[in-house]
């Protein structure tokens, strides 16, 4: 017998309990992005390149101007770093 492979999008829910909650994700941000995702404009220099920290679910935890505080703030809140392409 053959196993089946379905392919389909992980519902929000899904995401959320990934990693039992243990989880966040660092991807790079443009700033029009993070004003989207905190609701308010955000004033940096054009071209400056942001970081979100999200739940595996892509609810954001935390918006840096770095990399490593990016790292830092999954470290402090104790989850497990994941970085996305």
């Amino acid at each position: 017998m053959t196993d089946k492979i379905i392919k389909r999008p992980m519902t929000p829910l899904e995401l959320a309990r990934l990693g039992g909650g243990e989880i966040a994700y660092i991807r790079p941000i443009k700033p029009a992005e993070a004003s989207r995702l905190i609701g308010a404009p955000i004033h940096v220099e054009e071209g400056t390149t942001l970081y979100a920290v999200c739940h595996a679910d892509g609810t954001p935890l935390a918006i840096t101007d770095s990399r490593a505080g990016a790292l830092a703030n999954v470290l402090e809140h104790d989850l497990k770093p994941m970085h996305v392409h």
